[in-house]
Parts: structure tokens; C-alpha cells; sequence
């Protein structure tokens, strides 16, 4: 079949210009793939009438689609931009920066799950980290600084909460040493502290 047609081809054009052949030899071109313009010609007028398009498409009008990072072994990949700008996109990540707002304390800590998304439940069982994800966090390092400030241990409930006595030592730690001035300074602070009760829950629960 493919021979006949060839045949039928050759017969309908005799004698075949250089550029009928280099036509039939090159392959269709692709379509172009829209685009993402965060352009507003496209839209309606605010009375509601049709605009008309008397312009194309510009680069500075250009978006990307949204990266969706998921929670995972960090992957970042950099984006260059308008004026040789560089983005780095996060496509994967498992840390970052969290800050204890009423303590004036940021550290940087392990994601561990994705727990809530106020736009879909679809973004949580993908475990997508999005603005205004709610997250489960490894909350050690504030555990380490509460301890350090106030000396009080919020991994534990009650009179075993305060720091690292003998008698709350394990067995073979020595007690950490401080000095009077530091002990009583503890003491103050801890007596001007008050912490949310669903905060300190939360500490005790990991």
C-alpha cells in the first residue's frame, strides 16, 4: 500500500521541484503548547462586555505552573529568570524554619506529615506542602531550648518536668551542674512563664 501510494504521488507530479521534496521529506511541526500568561486581556470588562485582543502573548506577562512540593528527601531545582535572576524551586522537602511566635524562637526541624489542607484532602494524602498546610513537626530542638531557658523538660508530666536533677538522672548521666545564680534565675523565669495547656499536650505527645 505504501509503495502504490508513492506511485499515485509521483504520478499526479512528473517532475517534482526541490521543494516539493524537501516538503514531503520534512515532518509536520510541532503545535505549540499554550502557554501561562498572567495577562488580563483575556478577560471580560467590568461592565461585561467582550474585549477585543489587539495584542499577543509577552515574555514579562509569562508564568510557570505550580511546583507542588511534596514532603520528601530535599530536591530543589534552580529556575533562571527575567534579568538573570535565579528561583530555586522546591519539588521535595523534609525540613524547615519554624517559628514558636509567643517564645521569639525559630529553629529549623524535620517535617514529619502532612495533617490538614483547608483546600482539599487530595493535597494531604499527596502530602503537598501548600500556604497555610498544616503540618506535624519534630519538635526536639524547642524541646532542647525550653529546657535550656526555663529548665523545664516538656517531654515530661508534672514534678519529673523539672530539669535534669539527681533524682531524675538515668542511671549512669551525671546531673548537669549550675551554679546557684543560674539555678535561681531558672526559678524566676520559669515562675513568669505560662504555657498554653493544648501546647504543652502537644510537646508531650512528641
Amino acid at each position: 500500500l505504501a509503495q502504490a501510494s508513492v506511485a499515485q504521488g509521483t504520478a499526479r507530479c512528473p517532475a517534482p521541484s526541490p521543494r516539493c521534496a524537501a516538503a514531503a521529506a520534512a515532518p509536520c511541526p510541532p503545535q505549540a503548547a499554550m502557554g501561562i500568561s498572567r495577562d488580563s486581556r483575556h478577560k471580560h470588562r467590568k461592565t461585561g462586555g467582550r474585549r477585543n485582543i489587539h495584542q499577543k502573548k509577552r515574555k514579562y506577562e509569562m508564568g510557570r505552573p505550580a511546583a507542588l512540593c511534596k514532603l520528601g528527601a530535599k530536591r530543589v531545582r534552580p529556575v533562571r529568570c527575567r534579568g538573570g535572576n535565579m528561583k530555586y524551586r522546591a519539588l521535595r522537602v523534609d525540613n524547615g524554619n519554624f517559628s514558636w511566635g509567643s517564645e521569639n524562637c525559630a529553629k529549623k526541624v524535620r517535617l514529619l506529615d502532612v495533617v490538614y489542607n483547608a483546600t482539599s484532602n487530595e493535597l494531604v494524602r499527596t502530602k503537598t506542602l501548600t500556604k497555610n498546610t498544616v503540618v506535624q513537626i519534630d519538635a526536639q530542638p524547642f524541646k532542647q531550648w525550653y529546657l535550656k531557658k526555663y529548665g523545664v523538660d516538656l517531654g515530661k508530666k508534672g514534678k519529673g518536668a523539672k530539669g535534669k536533677d539527681g533524682k531524675d538522672a538515668k542511671e549512669g548521666e551525671e546531673p548537669e551542674k549550675k551554679s546557684r545564680h543560674v539555678t535561681f534565675k531558672l526559678k524566676y523565669r520559669e515562675s513568669r512563664q505560662k504555657l498554653d495547656p493544648a501546647v504543652e499536650e502537644q510537646f508531650q505527645s512528641g
